[in-house]
């Protein structure tokens, strides 16, 4: 199964939900992944919306899920290799969407957290935006030190991949990044670090 509960936490940190059919006067699904699977839910429970689609879809490690998304019919498909490749096509999209516009996101938190930022900026509500995570529970980490940005981390601590500094996974999000936060864990006491543990186990 590829949807996750992830434990209570603090307020900054985003909170998803089901994606659902709405009326709307476009409607842009963005999905990398297992996100797919989510789209393909939307469009069993409602075909004719999936047949006024425009689906941009990163496959990840889930290129499979192409083909049954094409079948579902979507208006347009765009399928793109990764989310720095996709975005041009995300922002000239959303830059073409009129009032009444749904936008639908599914998948990794890093391409929800992205996306979600580009429709915003693009004066899409928030109110017609709606989340859904599926598959990976990596996380695209900041480090607060250097500043520097590090996609898929699946371990507390982890190397920042900028400035080499050891990170605690922190739960603070920050919107305006689309990134969690790291600090340094060895600050005070430089090489003492405790053994990398997978997120969530």
């Amino acid at each position: 199964m590829s949807k996750f509960d992830f434990p209570p936490s603090i307020t900054s940190r985003p909170v998803y939900g089901t994606l659902e059919a709405r009326k709307g006067t476009q409607h842009l699904m963005i999905a990398d992944g297992a996100g797919a699977e989510a789209l393909l839910d939307l469009a069993n429970a409602a075909p004719e919306l999936m047949a006024q689609a425009h689906v941009i879809f990163i496959p990840r490690d889930a290129g499979a899920l192409e083909e049954k998304l094409r079948a579902a019919g979507p208006s347009i498909l765009h399928v793109g290799p990764s989310y720095p490749a996709t975005v041009q096509r995300i922002r000239r999209v959303l830059q073409d969407t009129v009032m009444g516009a749904q936008v639908y996101l599914a998948g990794t938190e890093g391409l929800i957290g992205q996306a979600m930022n580009e429709a915003l900026q693009a004066g899409i509500p928030l109110a017609a935006i709606q989340t859904e995570h599926r598959g990976s529970v990596a996380r695209r980490m900041q480090c607060v030190h250097c500043k520097g940005i590090t996609e898929d981390v699946m371990t507390d601590p982890f190397v920042c991949s900028h400035c080499g500094l050891n990170l605690f996974v922190r739960d603070h999000y920050s919107r305006r990044l689309a990134a969690f936060q790291g600090v340094c864990i060895d600050a005070e006491d430089p090489g003492e670090v405790p053994e990398p543990v997978e997120l969530y186990k």
